[in-house]
């Protein structure tokens, strides 16, 4: 499957300020690039790569002042068939890979250690693919999605006590959740086809039978079309834009669409 992919963003900068822009998909097994490209115009420093050894994502610094507009293009084929993680397993914690292991501990907004109890009790007779169905099941029927019911502050564990987030907030207790009961998580930053309203998406993908999988705890998109950007440990790690300063938003569009 095809995805093209159109991203705007329009800021102004009142002083000059560092950000970091991660906004380019990722070029994977399941996830080939036909072409990108990614241009910054307006009083912007030219674009300088962020890669280091371990860094997922292509990320671009810029020091940004003034109007600032950004601009990705993309189109990237999707060879990822619809896969059940019914009936996968998840390894015994030492037998981890080394670079899986670091998603098991609790993060800035994933605080597992807070809602192992929980975990425990409610989904303690389930393990590996469908223990993580169940949950997202569980988060799917008893959670309201609301837009601007959460902020940058907001975490899994006040997620989990208000029943009710956006994309970010299903897809941290989805993680929260996961770690506490000894599934590696993590979050990724996505274009979805069809997504509405069109926006970034986070989702969560975790460690079972010896891969990532991808999983959609907010049901908005089918796993098999969507296109990652970068992931992490929660939202800290996967912002499309960290803004070291301020800035306005002037608009912002995300146009995401499967091709013939």
């Amino acid at each position: 499957m095809r995805v093209s992919i159109a991203a705007d963003l329009d800021y102004f900068f009142p002083e000059p300020a560092d950000v970091l822009l991660a906004v380019e998909a990722i070029p994977m097994k399941d996830q080939k690039l036909v072409r990108d490209k990614l241009t910054v115009a307006g009083e912007a420093t030219p674009l300088r790569s962020f890669q280091e050894h371990g860094t997922p994502g292509r990320s671009q610094w810029t020091e940004a002042n003034d109007r600032v507009q950004i601009r990705y293009e993309a189109l990237v084929d999707v060879e990822r068939p619809p896969l059940s993680i019914a009936g996968l397993d998840v390894p015994p914690r030492r037998e981890l890979p080394p670079d899986v292991v670091h998603y098991l501990f609790p993060s800035r907004y994933c605080e597992s250690d807070k809602l192992e109890t929980y975990a425990m009790s409610k989904f303690g007779h389930r393990s590996g693919g469908d223990l993580v169905l169940e949950m997202t099941d569980w988060i799917r029927h008893n959670f309201e999605y609301v837009p601007g019911s959460s902020d940058n502050s907001t975490t899994a564990t006040d997620s989990f006590l208000r029943r009710q987030g956006v994309c970010r907030d299903y897809s941290h207790v989805l993680i929260t959740l996961a770690r506490a009961m000894g599934v590696p998580a993590r979050m990724v930053s996505v274009y979805a086809p069809g997504l509405n309203p069109p926006d970034f998406h986070a989702v969560v993908e975790v460690w079972l039978d010896g891969n990532w999988h991808l999983i959609d705890p907010a049901g908005m998109a089918a796993e098999e079309t969507l296109v990652r950007i970068t992931y992490g440990r929660d939202a800290t790690d996967i912002s499309f834009m960290t803004i070291f300063g301020y800035a306005e938003l002037q608009s912002q569009s995300v146009l995401v669409a499967e091709v013939a």
